[in-house]
């Protein structure tokens, strides 16, 4: 796939997450911030088995389950919190605000997943461009911030 082609995959990705951390923010005050949190898994379970048992969309091996280190597990405890800090986060503060932080704190460990190639990963090392982009980036997010 061209590089061009996975950015603008990852922008989109970036647009559905504001509009699913606002949708799941209004949930969350609807019916509990938990409560949402259980019933979002859920409906995502049955999306991807429909895919996957329905539609045979999916191209990997269950039985390789048992070669992946533990910790490549922890994604679904990861995910959870994800979830329940975006509906909580955007019910209180707003989806600007908190997409600010949000986004801030992806690219500051981004960047240190990146330079330490974590969990597989290549190396990319810290150039003084990207630190100073994280700095630009901090400094827009206190923009972004202030009342």
């Amino acid at each position: 796939m061209q590089a061009w082609l996975c950015l603008g995959l990852a922008a989109l990705a970036g647009v559905l997450m504001a509009v699913q951390g606002s949708l799941n923010g209004a949930l969350g005050k609807v019916i509990g911030v938990l409560e949402g949190n259980l019933v979002l898994h859920a409906v995502g379970l049955v999306l991807v088995a429909a895919l996957l048992f329905l539609f045979g969309l999916g191209r990997g091996d269950f039985g390789k389950m048992g070669e992946a280190p533990w910790y490549l597990y922890l994604g679904g405890v990861i995910n959870v919190a994800i979830i329940y800090g975006v509906m909580l986060s955007i019910a209180k503060v707003g989806a600007g605000n908190a997409t600010t932080a949000i986004i801030t704190g992806q690219l500051a460990m981004a960047l240190v997943v990146d330079w330490l190639g974590l969990f597989g990963l290549a190396q990319s090392p810290m150039t003084w461009g990207r630190g100073a982009g994280l700095i630009l980036m901090a400094i827009a997010a206190k923009l972004l911030l202030a009342k």
